[in-house]
């Protein structure tokens, strides 16, 4: 089997979960150098650390030959997270892959969601992309002449469309495309892509979703090997990470099931033109509905939403 990453330098945050696990191991294999850096904490990010859990992951890429360190850590916190990038560069030289692997979960509708709740979960979720991504881009500007560095962060389908129980988890997940897309803006001219993967997969937080408790959903301990494997998710990651996949900059991929997919970036579906300055609001009342109506908009613009008005 060809090996894909060899020679590559990478840090997987949430290495010792479902997905960033998966990444991880699959990396060894790949001939990757691998920071396993996670905090072992539970789904909410509320248990102590757990440095068992990060070393575990470490100790099997290490078994099946490969080269991987552990990083016990809260990548959302600023010294940490220029500790695990240190941590990265003193061991092995550099540093040319991340991947923000890492989350948790907080969820309550709107209406009854704290303060703490909210705040927290933007924290780790996007100040933890934040966090590492800005000391790895340090030095990658200092060393611009290699090139062939990634980012690659998660996202997922509360970010792309919206959840109505997760309102911080999409929030959080639909600003990482922010930022990722902030990041091609400032990074590309130092040989630095960004891209983001929507997965679906069963993992410990799929397992506490309203599927699995109403018994329709597959929990992540019987996933292996089905369609819901969190390593469905892991080819496209290494396509990312390796120097093909310098190609893709700034794009969501979606990897679910037996399926990669491409999402389309936004564009302006249909526009309504108007030479005045200053539309006048009965004109725009007028014009509405042969321009820009609702009722003509595609019924999967309402899939994760209300349902679509009667034509």
């Amino acid at each position: 089997m060809a090996t894909h990453l060899d020679g590559r330098i990478a840090i997987v945050t949430g290495g010792a979960g479902g997905i960033g696990s998966q990444i991880a191991k699959v990396f060894g294999e790949q001939g990757a150098r691998v920071v396993v850096a996670d905090t072992g904490f539970d789904v909410e990010g509320r248990a102590g650390m757990d440095a068992s859990k990060v070393q575990a992951v470490v100790d099997e890429i290490v078994a099946a030959g490969g080269e991987a360190v552990p990083f016990v850590g809260d990548v959302a916190d600023m010294d940490t997270a220029e500790r695990l990038v240190k941590l990265a560069l003193d061991t092995y030289g550099d540093l040319d892959v991340l991947v923000c692997a890492h989350g948790i979960l907080r969820e309550r509708m709107i209406f009854n969601m704290t303060e703490d709740e909210w705040d927290e979960l933007i924290r780790v979720h996007l100040k933890g992309c934040f966090a590492p991504t800005k000391f790895a881009s340090i030095h990658w500007r200092a060393n611009r002449e290699k090139g062939d560095r990634r980012i690659i962060y998660f996202t997922s389908d509360a970010g792309l469309r919206g959840a109505a129980g997760q309102p911080n988890y999409s929030a959080a997940h639909a600003a990482k495309l922010g930022l990722m897309r902030s990041n091609v803006q400032a990074l590309d001219r130092y040989g630095v892509t960004t891209n983001c993967i929507a997965p679906a997969a069963a993992t410990r937080m799929t397992d506490r979703g309203l599927a699995a408790a109403a018994g329709t959903a597959a929990t992540s301990d019987a996933a292996v090997g089905t369609a819901r494997d969190p390593k469905n998710v892991v080819p496209i990651v290494v396509w990312l990470a390796s120097l093909e996949g310098g190609q893709a900059n700034g794009r969501v991929f979606g990897a679910e099931g037996h399926r990669i997919s491409l999402f389309r970036e936004h564009n302006r579906e249909r526009y309504l033109h108007y030479t005045e300055p200053l539309i006048d609001i009965d004109e725009l009342f007028a014009l509405w509905p042969k321009t820009l109506a609702v009722r003509s908009f595609p019924n999967n613009q309402y899939r994760m939403g209300a349902k679509p008005p009667a034509r």
